[in-house]
């Protein structure tokens, strides 16, 4: 990897599949729950969106399991350069 350049933290989730088996809820259901926006759960569903820490802690929540069987992360693809490393 060229000097200067730092990998993406590429962060996914488990939400949908943790949806389906809790009988199914839905993305509005999880929102009330998590006091987030419907859209919010599709961003997150979807990856365009990273979940503040207290938000992935809620979420964790309502299905009762701990966080990292909600939300998974490893490297991606390298980032922008990082210019303030010497």
């Amino acid at each position: 990897m060229a000097k200067g350049v730092t990998k993406s933290l590429v962060i996914t989730n488990s939400i949908r599949r943790l949806r389906f088996f809790a009988n199914e809820m839905t993305q509005l259901d999880l929102a009330e729950r998590v006091g987030c926006s419907r859209q919010t759960i599709v961003a997150l569903e979807a990856g365009k969106y990273t979940p503040s820490l207290e938000l992935a802690f809620r979420i964790a929540s309502v299905f009762g399991v701990p966080i990292t069987e909600v939300f998974q992360y490893g490297s991606g693809a390298p980032a922008a350069p990082d210019n303030n490393k010497n």
